[in-house]
């Protein structure tokens, strides 16, 4: 108090004939009150505020990391186990016969011996199969093929779904019409009685061996992926054409259809980029529905041929023994069971975080 009265005296005195503010009448702003004035934030873009956002969300964030140290998993794997997912446990260059069926980090009669005698073998982390395959590799294998069915269908449904919405929710009229008409159609039909159908067909008509990426993926892969790009991007089409349906109402389209600019140029430069947040987020929601499309059939047998394994052919060969073996058929269901609830944390994240509908 005698601070602020010496600061006071020290004040000019106001001239009575002086337009000059008495400052003496004025107090100075506390720090709540300044900070209530802060009313201005830094310059932001829609993305950087949104991964702002999807950052400060602990499940994602968690689950980003999960995802990571999966993939990191699945690269490193390859050049440390000296394992093959179709190969048979060998100990000094022969077929070790008593290797099937061994417990995680457990050693077979013929490694013990091998090691005794001063050699060395790398551990089994979670066992070996029925066959003596070790099955960590055959799991972190199936978890890859998983993952990239995931990301390339989704890339699909992605592709074919923005395209054919936003065709049908620009032209609108009849042309819109017909093609939701096609769409529910095609929303109707069976997609397992689809893959099977292709299955054969593909594989009366398709010569696989000629191209051994594809051989090696066979005619029930093949078909998946046809399926994906036939039957699932009905529900991105809808909902791409409703966004454009609201988009285009607004005035900078109305500007571009009168400065002469085409069809093509409006959607891909006006109305996608205002749309594009939505479109992530489904995306992004759409690779655990298709990995565990994938893995669904992969179990009942439609999946990958064998000896290249997927996490749904391991869970269909582990459940004849989970009696005895129950190990074999937790370690594929949980690795579904965790890339299918990160990637939905992280797309629920994302939806947090870009869509403007949920902003605070």
């Amino acid at each position: 108090m005698e601070n602020t009265n010496k600061n006071l005296d020290q004040m000019p005195k106001k001239s009575p004939f002086s337009f000059q503010v008495d400052l003496s009448k004025f107090e100075k702003a506390t720090d709540e009150e300044k900070r209530q004035q802060e009313v201005m934030s830094e310059s932001s873009t829609f993305f950087k505020d949104g991964m702002r956002k999807l950052m400060k969300n602990p499940l994602a964030v968690g689950s980003i990391i999960v995802l990571l140290l999966i993939i990191l998993t699945i690269v490193i794997t390859p050049y440390v186990v000296p394992y093959k997912y179709s190969q048979i446990v060998t100990v000094n260059g022969k077929r070790d016969k008593t290797a099937a069926n061994m417990a995680p980090f457990e050693y077979s009669e013929l490694e013990k011996e091998y090691m005794e005698d001063g050699g060395k073998v790398f551990p089994h982390i979670m066992g070996t199969d029925q066959m003596g395959r070790d099955y960590f590799v055959r799991v972190v294998y199936g978890t890859r093929i998983s993952l990239l069915v995931g990301v390339f269908a989704s890339c699909i449904v992605v592709l074919i779904g923005v395209i054919y919405g936003s065709v049908s929710g620009y032209f609108g009229g009849k042309v819109d019409l017909v093609m939701m008409r096609i769409v529910d159609i095609i929303y109707s039909l069976p997609d397992m009685l689809m893959i099977i159908l292709l299955s054969v067909v593909l594989r009366e008509t398709l010569n696989l061996d000629a191209i051994p990426a594809l051989s090696k993926l066979g005619t029930n892969m093949i078909s998946l992926f046809i399926v994906f790009g036939l039957l699932y991007w009905t529900s991105m089409a809808r909902m791409v054409r409703g966004q454009i349906l609201t988009i285009k109402q607004n005035e900078y389209v109305l500007a571009a259809k009168v400065s002469g600019a085409k069809a093509g140029r409006i959607i891909r430069r006006h109305i996608l980029p205002n749309c594009i947040s939505v479109i992530i987020i489904s995306a992004a929601l759409q690779i655990p529905s298709a990995i565990f499309t994938e893995s669904f059939l992969s179990f009942v047998g439609l999946g990958v041929q064998a000896p290249m394994p997927s996490l749904g052919s391991l869970a269909n060969e582990a459940r004849a023994g989970i009696s005895a073996y129950p190990y074999k058929l937790i370690f594929p269901s949980l690795m579904i069971g965790l890339i299918t609830l990160s990637f939905n944390l992280i797309g629920d994240g994302l939806r947090d975080a870009f869509d403007p509908k949920l902003r605070r």
